[in-house]
């Protein structure tokens, strides 16, 4: 039985939606190559059933991108056949975001059956790897739902797959985490060696104000005096990395005025429930995109 959470399923932005299309034609393209010379075994006016079920107990995500290698595969047939090619009709049984057990029906295809299994792989391939950056997602945020503060914040960030950044920026969104800055165009996010080429945090800080005076000014620091620098150059946002638990703490005694702290560096969940009760406002991971494990799915043909 499929369950939803309380998670808000994002809405497809329209970057998003453009970027779909290009992430299918580029899955399609490297697999089919010349052409699939397999599927010529069938007739080829042939059609069939097909069922999808997963194998694993996880969080399902992944479906605009199974739709569109269809489409699109649909729609090269319809060019290179002489007669009537009718679409896959994809019927789907659970909702985006939702929760499923091990060997429960995701969904059922009908179509040409070179159709079906020409876009067998692209489709598990994106349905795979989002669901799991999803099922990774939502362990996080439900540890901290969980926690003593409910309200922290939990991110990914930028160690995504190249070429699937949007994708799996919305996967972690479906499984209830927020998303950190998109790429290096949305929000400064100042490191050490940032740092180091501008002569120290508050030149680093006030020259980002006269560049983007809207953008957010995030600054990564590695101590509590650097912390300091960043307060008074009034950054928005400071990220600790690795700091100690006992430097966690010490935030306690210190005025952070209106800047937003974030936690950063070997994430657990016993450091998101040490945090938790802390003066921390977000914790971010790139375990929820780097440290995931394809779910198992399995498609096979009915009679």
């Amino acid at each position: 039985m499929a369950s939803t959470d309380q998670a808000q399923i994002p809405t497809l932005s329209s970057a998003m939606l453009a970027d779909i299309p290009h992430c299918v034609a580029r899955a399609l393209s490297e697999d089919i190559g010349s052409g699939d010379i397999t599927a010529q075994l069938i007739p080829h006016q042939q059609r069939a059933t097909a069922v999808v079920i997963c194998r694993d107990a996880a969080v399902i995500c992944g479906r605009p991108w199974v739709d569109e290698v269809f489409r699109q595969l649909d729609s090269a047939a319809a060019e290179h056949s002489d007669a009537t090619q009718e679409s896959t009709q994809i019927q789907w049984h659970i909702n985006e975001g939702d929760r499923v057990s091990p060997n429960q029906k995701l969904f059922t295809l009908h179509g040409n059956t070179r159709v079906l299994l020409t876009g067998e792989r692209a489709a598990l391939n994106f349905l795979q790897t989002l669901s799991a950056t999803a099922t990774t997602a939502r362990q996080y945020a439900d540890i901290s739902l969980n926690s003593a503060n409910s309200q922290i914040k939990i991110l990914d960030t930028r160690k995504t797959i190249p070429g699937l950044r949007l994708a799996q920026k919305y996967a972690a969104a479906v499984g209830g985490c927020q998303n950190h800055r998109i790429g290096l165009y949305d929000a400064f996010l100042i490191k050490e060696n940032h740092i180091a080429a501008c002569g120290g945090i508050g030149r680093a800080i006030a020259k980002a104000r006269e560049i983007a005076a809207g953008k957010l000014v995030e600054v990564e620091v590695e101590t509590l005096d650097e912390l300091h620098q960043a307060l008074v150059a009034r950054a928005d946002v400071v990220m600790l990395d690795n700091f100690s638990p006992a430097d966690i703490e010490a935030l306690a005694s210190i005025d952070l005025g209106e800047t937003k702290i974030e936690v950063s560096g070997d994430i657990t969940e016993e450091k998101i429930k040490a945090y938790s009760h802390r003066a921390v406002d977000f914790i971010s991971s790139g375990s929820i995109t780097k440290h995931i494990r394809a779910v198992d799915l399995s498609m096979r043909l009915v009679t």
